[in-house]
């Protein structure tokens, strides 16, 4: 039984297979019979209808890659164009606002009542606001001029430096806590010093309306320039004062020193910047500006806290007048005669003096000719401190 069941699968099996086979030869056949039919009935295309098929495929083929190409480049410059667009920083109208303390409401709101005009310099005028909530703040106006006022890069630009300039923080930094932009004009508001600018604090001094130390003059010039050290070291990114000078430094009730306008003057427009005896050698003679452009301006600053001169005024070098402030003090320095350059009213105790003809040998290197011969503000700090405990 079990034997007769394999013989008869055996049987389907051959069965299925030689119909396949017949099946498959037989397709086979009817193909070689046809593509024969075929061959005897199609006319043969001669060589030059052949060549010509050939360019025309070519033709195709090349326009094609070139019009997927040229769409490429059009579709990616589309592209480009909207995400430029998408990223630029939006024109913000209105107060932008920083700090807690202030609201865009109050702010607003007081700008046009209760201001008192503090002084002003070629970059703008600061003034004194009283808020509705009492707060006292100090706004420097800095206006644009018509060619690039109603410019949007332009406006972009500063809006977008502003921003970056509100994120530095340090102790001797006075930082920006809003602005308000207007058509032609952006308004700054920063914390209100009640000592005014170092400028205004030395004016007093030379009219004898103030008496300044020795101390406290040092710790002003250890807090400048340990605002300069944050700047050219600390900082996420390095920043450069562009622009240091008395009027740039403002005191506090304490009279600790706050840098003003840190990197303003390099996103104003370039009619708004001027040279001063303040400036570096290489930064009004070559327009360049490094850190140690910052430290020459120092060292103009810390020539002014030891002698208490005024270094606008012309000064004798070699029996000539006509001399700046740095030079005077290498001539004196130099002849042996550094002691007649010192502030009369300083000169008291020999310790005091001492500490006083050290900074004014730092003052000496702070204000050489060449930039790679200054110290930087890392080293400054280390120098002053020295001079003195703090």
């Amino acid at each position: 039984m079990e034997q007769r069941r394999r013989s008869n699968t055996i049987y389907l099996l051959l069965f299925f297979f030689l119909a396949f086979t017949s099946r498959t030869t037989t397709s086979a056949s009817c193909r070689r019979r046809t593509v024969k039919h075929l061959s005897t009935t199609l006319p043969s295309s001669t060589p030059l209808e052949s060549r010509i098929t050939s360019k025309v495929i070519v033709i195709s083929i090349v326009s094609g890659i070139l019009t997927g190409l040229v769409s490429a480049l059009v579709l990616a410059f589309l592209v480009r164009c909207i995400v430029t667009y998408m990223k630029q920083t939006p024109i913000l109208k209105g107060p932008v606002v920083f700090s807690s303390k202030l609201t865009p409401k109050s702010l607003q709101g007081a700008l046009g009542n209760n201001i008192q005009l503090l002084n002003s310099d070629p970059n703008g005028k600061y003034y004194k606001v009283v808020l509705d909530d009492g707060l006292v703040v100090a706004v420097k106006t800095l206006g644009l001029p018509d060619s690039t006022g109603s410019s949007k890069s332009v406006k972009r630009r500063l809006q977008k430096e502003l921003e970056l300039l509100a994120m530095l923080r340090h102790k001797n930094l006075l930082s920006l806590r809003a602005y308000v932009r207007e058509s032609h004009e952006f308004s700054l508001v920063y914390d209100y010093m009640p000592n005014g600018s170092l400028e205004d604090v030395m004016n007093k001094v030379r009219a004898k309306e103030l008496e300044l130390g020795w101390e406290v003059r040092l710790r002003v010039a250890v807090g400048i320039v340990q605002g300069l050290q944050y700047l050219h070291f600390s900082c996420d990114h390095q920043t450069l004062h562009y622009n240091l000078k008395p009027t740039n430094v403002m005191l506090d009730s304490e009279f600790e020193p706050r840098l003003a306008d840190c990197g303003l003057a390099k996103i104003l427009p370039t009619s708004h910047t001027s040279v001063s005896c303040y400036s570096a050698p290489e930064s009004s003679q070559s327009n360049r500006y490094t850190d140690k452009s910052d430290i020459f301006s120092f060292g103009m600053i810390l020539g002014v806290l030891l002698t208490g001169r005024d270094p606008t005024q012309p000064f004798c070098v070699d029996g000539a007048s006509g001399g700046s402030l740095g030079q005077w003090l290498k001539h004196l320095e130099q002849s042996g005669e550094a002691r007649e350059v010192l502030d009369k009213s300083l000169l008291g105790e020999e310790v005091e003096e001492d500490e006083m003809l050290m900074a004014l040998r730092i003052t000496i290197i702070c204000l050489s000719d060449f930039p790679a011969d200054r110290p930087s503000s890392d080293e400054l700090v280390h120098m002053l401190t020295q001079l003195h405990s703090f």
